[in-house]
This record gives C-alpha cells, structure tokens and sequence, in this order.
C-alpha cells in the first residue's frame, strides 16, 4: 500500500464502516476486483478531515458509518466489464430500478476513471448515537435513480434534513458534495487529484 494511505478505522477512533465492494451486498452482486479485506483505505489527508467529521458529527448527536474510499482502478474495470454483461436481474430493482447497466456511466453514477481511485473520496452516511439506527436518507447506497440526487423530489421531511445533515458535516470539514449521490464526497483539497492508483486493499 502507498505510504501515504492508511486504514481509516485506525486514524479516526470509533468509526464504522461497511466495505460494500468487499462484500456480495453490491450493484454487481459479488466482491469486486481489489477488494481483499473488508476494510476502507484512504490518504492521510482524508482520514484526517474524516476525523474532523467524526466530532462535528457528534456535536449533532451522529456519527460515521464509510461504505467506500479508495478503489483500485481494477474495481472500476470490474465495473466497467460486468456493465457489458447480458442483464441477469439480481439487482436491478434495488440499485438501478429505472435504467440499464450502461447507463451508469452515461448519467454519472459510475465512472470509468473514479475520484475513489484518487483516494480521496468517500461515500458514507450518519447514524444516531444513542441508538446506532441509521438516519433515514430516502434511499440506499449506489441507488442510480433520480432519487439518490440533493433535492430529489420524493423524499420524507426527515429524510431530505439528514442529508443536509450530512452535507454540512461534510463540507465544513473540507469536502465538496456530488450532486447526483447524497453519500459521496470529495476532499477539496485532495493530494493526488491527477493520479488514480491500483494497489489492492488488502
């Protein structure tokens, strides 16, 4: 692993996380390539401003729960084949209810070159302190439907304020939101923004 990315549960005490692409819990169905371990990486610059999101957090009553960080550029290319695969069902309804697979990249729920690869980008939620339920979001993890977007229509009072709960933890804390997917967030201030890297999580 680069010297500069560590394990994020390591530098940020306390943090949960669910390595989706580690698991069979995925829009794939299976582990994705370069996923070894169920565990999230990233740069000592995103575990640092994570950490910061951590204790704002906490200031609301929440805290942090990572899906995804750094992704190997094989993980995208696993993507990027399985796209072109005849469709077998499994999980359209969950994850892409509306579209087909290619569509994916053509409406910018997957790309072919990730922010993640960079490892700076995060895709997380919040859930409460004193319970450990997770908010309410209005929608799941790598949902590809308008639904997923800032501002979408159709989501609960409660579900449309823990995700402004959500963004302003994240962005206070040096991050820039994407606007089609209420979990994924980049480090503004990114130290790698031109390099996508391809070592296993391992």
């Amino acid at each position: 692993m680069n010297d500069d990315f560590v394990f994020i549960d390591e530098i940020v005490p306390g943090i949960r996380w669910d390595a989706k692409y580690a698991t069979w819990d995925n829009f794939t169905g299976k582990p994705v390539d370069g996923y070894v371990v169920n565990r999230i990486v990233g740069t000592r610059a995103l575990a640092a401003a994570l950490g910061r999101a951590q204790e704002k957090a906490a200031s609301l009553g929440f805290a942090l729960l990572l899906w995804d960080g750094y992704r190997p550029q094989r993980a995208v290319d696993n993507f990027i084949r399985w796209s072109e695969e005849p469709e077998d069902g499994r999980k359209k309804e969950r994850h892409y209810p509306k579209i087909e697979r290619p569509q994916m990249f053509e409406l910018g729920y997957v790309a072919a070159k990730s922010g993640h690869s960079r490892g700076s980008t995060v895709d997380l939620t919040i859930y409460h302190l004193d319970t450990g339920e997770l908010a309410p979001m209005g929608g799941d993890h790598d949902v590809m439907d308008v639904i997923s977007h800032h501002g979408a229509d159709g989501v609960t009072e409660v579900e449309a304020k823990n995700r402004l709960h959500l963004r302003a933890i994240m962005e206070e804390s040096g991050f820039n939101a994407y606007e089609y997917e209420w979990w994924h967030y980049t480090l503004k201030d990114e130290p790698y923004p031109d390099t996508y890297f391809d070592f296993p999580i391992e």
